[in-house]
């Protein structure tokens, strides 16, 4: 037997010095392990996403030794690589603080400086949890004890061992740059119940170019978060006598949330959809005979009403279903597509909520799309159309995905089946690119997700769709097909935008608060020099407004300077000048929000320039669908 790197060597000498790991037919290896002399690996390479998330999972464990060695009695939880870094929780006398990372950084450094190898090994579980009891690690004994395996895999460097699957780098000395961007608290396994530790995170690259660039963007996602613009702009706000996860929605926000919900809604109308409204709670038996209960029970509410339990719904597709039950349907009827601006209610834990991307209450712009089977493929292109319709208007980028039956589940494999092929097929039909992510469907059925791209080159997923065979199934749901038999039918579960509240969040982020002017809260503040301008202002502004413009004015008696700034801090598109040239010659003078000066102009030319900008990107949106329109 050989080593992975001996192997390496042997194959390509070049890229072995520069590999960090090895891959044996998809599996990463670190390059200590040993392999039969004959086989086939390739190298891990930096610049590879995979070599980026070992880079980073090593960063974590050299972390988690600097913490041991500055904090004596500190317990060490789990510390993985993310998407963007990495972090590790650790249960400390106090919390951590952001004046602790200076010092955990040059331990590091000096951890780095030592090159020490990492050493792997493999241990029956009663050694390994023989060794970290007599350690004090207790949350190291619980996840043995979780993973119920007769051996475990145990990695060490220096005087630091931890219990993980690996790889790592060979050695500290690999570790490239990196840097410790906050700290948190995070439940244990982030259960509320649990005890709260401090989560350190950091992010690592392979040089420091890199590093300086994700840095950059981590300052400008600090000034895009969504939670300070939100007080900023004065669009929300939560709070603690109301309840975590609670929004409440300021004049300014819900004109915001306004205008995107009536564009959905005429959107829809344009698109073959009915609108529809279901109750808020429904009884139990109904939540049982879904599924949900058995499924979903830990993420909904219950009450009780005259003695019967109630659920407080966190989807809306029972609604929709009994609408469908409502009256027979013919296959000539098919499809219906029932969409509802719906307020759903989920429990999440106290330790995943985050300003409006994660609350326990909020609006999906959800439909069902209640079709014959033939009628699949045709009804899944047309809502990723619609999807790529609303991603271009906003202007995001996406990816796909394919996520496929999780471990808990309801229905058939042969319905599992039908389904997944079916979303597959439409993938392919589509031409585009996309990724399989295994286990991760919905309980009833497999889903395509839309991971958009922000600004700043952060992945989100909000719109999805969903195949389901079951529901209809177990709601009995049926059509009298062309031959006169009774039929069951299979039913689209769909989003485009996902839950508003978290489309704003991103949104706001995504515009750093500076809205396109069609969506803009505020589109036009008219500011005056003087106290001689206010009555043209104010018959300036009483038209615009007039004009379907969301249009105000500043008639405070201050410097045009501060006006000016205090419109720019809100990002009000346009702001009109009004000095005396401007009344004596009834025009006015536009400034943009960038400190641009327009000419003066006369008001109905104003508001003739005004239109046409604000309807070219929704004319572009209609246009598709009208091409797209299948009513």
């Amino acid at each position: 037997m050989l080593t992975a790197g001996q192997v390496l060597a042997n194959q390509d000498p070049k890229a072995a010095r520069k590999a960090i790991a090895a891959r044996d037919n998809g599996r990463l290896l670190d390059l200590s392990a040993r392999v039969d002399p004959r086989a086939q690996l390739s190298p891990v390479l930096p610049g590879e996403p995979e070599a980026l998330e070992v880079l980073r999972h090593s960063a974590a464990h050299i972390m988690a030794e600097a913490v041991k060695e500055l904090f004596p009695g500190v317990k060490v939880a789990i510390g993985p690589a993310i998407e963007d870094g990495f972090y590790y929780d650790f249960d400390y006398e106090r919390p951590f603080t952001p004046e602790d990372l200076p010092a955990i950084e040059q331990k590091m450094a000096d951890i780095v400086k030592k090159n020490i190898a990492f050493e792997s090994e493999v241990w029956d579980s009663d050694k390994a949890r023989q060794h970290f009891t007599a350690q004090d690690e207790a949350y190291k004994v619980e996840l043995i004890d979780a993973l119920d395996a007769e051996e475990v895999g145990i990695y060490s460097q220096g005087g630091f061992t931890d219990l993980c699957r690996g790889p790592h780098i060979p050695s500290t000395g690999r570790l490239g740059a990196f840097k410790l961007t906050s700290v948190a608290g995070a439940y244990w396994r982030g259960d509320e119940k649990r005890p709260m530790l401090s989560r350190i995170y950091g992010t690592a690259f392979f040089d420091r170019k890199e590093l300086k660039q994700h840095l950059a963007l981590i300052e400008e996602a600090k000034k895009r978060d969504h939670r300070k613009l939100g007080r900023e702009l004065e669009l929300f706000s939560f709070h603690d006598e109301i309840g975590a996860g609670l929004v409440v929605w300021h004049p300014r926000g819900m004109i915001l949330r306004t205008v995107i919900e009536n564009l959905e809604r005429s959107e829809h109308l344009k698109r073959g959809y009915s609108m529809v409204q279901g109750p808020q709670i429904l009884k139990r038996e109904l939540w049982e005979r879904s599924g949900h209960f058995d499924n979903y029970r830990e993420n909904m509410y219950f009450t009780e009403v005259d003695e019967v339990a109630y659920g407080l719904k966190p989807m809306n597709c029972l609604a929709h279903m009994l609408i469908y039950k409502s009256k027979l349907r013919s296959y000539r009827d098919l499809p219906l597509r029932l969409f509802e601006l719906g307020l759903v209610h989920r429990h999440e834990k106290s330790g995943v909520m985050h300003g409006l991307t994660r609350v326990r209450a909020f609006t999906q712009d959800d439909a069902h799309l209640i079709c014959r089977p033939d009628q699949l493929e045709e009804e899944i292109l047309g809502v990723m159309d619609f999807v790529t319709d609303f991603m271009e208007l906003f202007g995001f980028e996406y990816s796909l995905e394919l996520s496929t039956r999780p471990d808990k589940s309801i229905g058939s494999d042969q319905d599992w089946e039908r389904a997944t092929s079916a979303l597959s097929k439409a993938l392919e039909a589509s031409g585009k690119a996309y990724e399989i992510n295994e286990g991760d469907g919905a309980f009833y059925g497999p889903k395509i997700d839309f991971k958009l791209t922000d600004a700043l080159k952060r992945s989100w997923q909000c719109a999805t769709i969903q195949c389901d065979f079951t529901l209809p199934e177990r709601f009995d749901l049926s059509y009298i097909g062309s031959d006169g038999d009774s039929k069951r039918p299979v039913m689209l579960h769909r989003v485009i935008l996902g839950s508003i509240e978290r489309f704003i969040g991103v949104l706001t982020e995504h515009y750093a608060g500076a809205f396109p002017l069609w969506l803009a809260p505020e589109q036009v503040r008219v500011l005056t020099v003087t106290e001689r301008a206010d009555a043209w202002a104010r018959e300036i502004t009483q038209a615009l407004v007039d004009a379907d413009i969301r249009a105000q004015s500043d008639l405070r008696n201050e410097k045009l300077g501060a006006k000016v700034r205090e419109a720019q801090l809100m990002k009000v598109p346009y702001m009109v000048i009004l000095g005396d040239r401007e009344v004596e010659e009834r025009q006015l003078t536009p400034r943009l929000r960038d400190g641009k000066n327009l000419q003066p102009q006369t008001l109905e030319e104003f508001i003739a320039m005004f239109k046409d900008e604000e309807a070219e990107p929704l004319r572009r949106l209609r246009q598709k669908a009208r091409q797209r329109c299948q009513i």
